[in-house]
C-alpha cells in the first residue's frame, strides 16, 4: 500500500533504550528530518478563517472597545433610584410634580417587587437549591463514570498491547536463536567440508 508506514516497535519488549547515546542518537534523526521537512502547502488552507468575535456579545464588544481606547469603566449608575424633587424653577408645575409622583410609584412597585422576590426565595429558595445540587451530582456522577469506563478500555487497550508485544518479542526471540543456532551449524558444517576438502586434496596428492 502505497504510502504505508510500517513500525517495527515493540515498546514492551524492546531493551537498550536507557543504553548511553541512544537518545542521542534519536534526537539526532529528529533534528535530521526536520532539517529536510518542507511543508510544500499550508495544510490548513481547507479550514475557513477563525471567527474570533462569533461569540461576542454587544456587551462585549462595547468594553473591549472601551479597553482599547484606554477609557476607564463607567461606574454603576444610581440615577434611577433617586427620589428628586421638581427644579426650583418648576416648584410650581403640576406636571413636575406629577412626573415625581410616577417615579415614586414606579420605584415603589419595583422594590415591592424585590420584596416578593425575596420572600419566595426564603420559601422555596433551599429546596429549589438542594434539588440544584442533586442535579449537578448527578452529572458529576455520569461524568465520573464516563471517565472510568474511558481509563479502563485505555487500560485495557495497554494491556492488550502489552501482551500482545510480549508474545511477538517471544517468538522473535525464539526465531532469533534458531536462527543463530542454524547459522553456527551452516558455520561448523562449512568448516567440517573445508577440512574433508583438505583432506581429500591431500590424499589425491599422496596417491599421485
Amino acid at each position: 500500500m502505497s504510502g504505508e508506514v510500517v513500525v517495527d516497535a515493540l515498546p514492551y519488549f524492546d531493551q537498550g533504550y536507557e543504553a548511553p547515546g541512544v537518545q542521542e542518537a534519536a534526537s539526532a534523526l529528529v533534528d535530521e528530518e526536520m532539517r529536510r521537512y518542507r511543508p510544500a502547502k499550508n495544510y490548513l488552507e481547507f479550514l475557513p478563517n477563525a471567527r474570533y468575535d462569533a461569540f461576542e456579545t454587544a456587551i462585549m464588544k462595547n468594553e473591549f472597545a472601551r479597553l482599547q481606547m484606554g477609557q476607564p469603566m463607567e461606574m454603576l449608575s444610581m440615577k434611577r433610584y433617586e427620589l428628586p424633587q421638581p427644579s426650583v424653577g418648576r416648584l410650581n408645575d403640576v406636571t413636575a410634580w406629577k412626573e415625581c409622583v410616577d417615579n415614586s410609584e414606579a420605584q415603589l412597585v419595583c422594590h415591592s417587587l424585590k420584596i416578593a422576590n425575596l420572600d419566595l426565595m426564603m420559601q422555596y429558595g433551599t429546596e429549589t437549591w438542594k434539588h440544584s445540587i442533586v442535579t449537578l451530582m448527578k452529572l458529576l456522577q455520569d461524568i465520573e463514570h464516563k471517565l472510568h469506563g474511558m481509563k479502563k478500555k485505555v487500560q485495557d487497550i495497554n494491556w492488550q498491547r502489552k501482551n500482545e508485544q510480549m508474545d511477538v518479542g517471544a517468538k522473535l526471540k525464539m526465531y532469533e536463536e534458531t536462527w543463530v543456532s542454524l547459522v553456527s551449524k551452516n558455520y561448523e558444517i562449512e568448516q567440517a567440508c573445508q577440512e574433508l576438502e583438505k583432506e581429500l586434496a591431500e590424499l589425491e596428492s599422496q596417491n599421485v
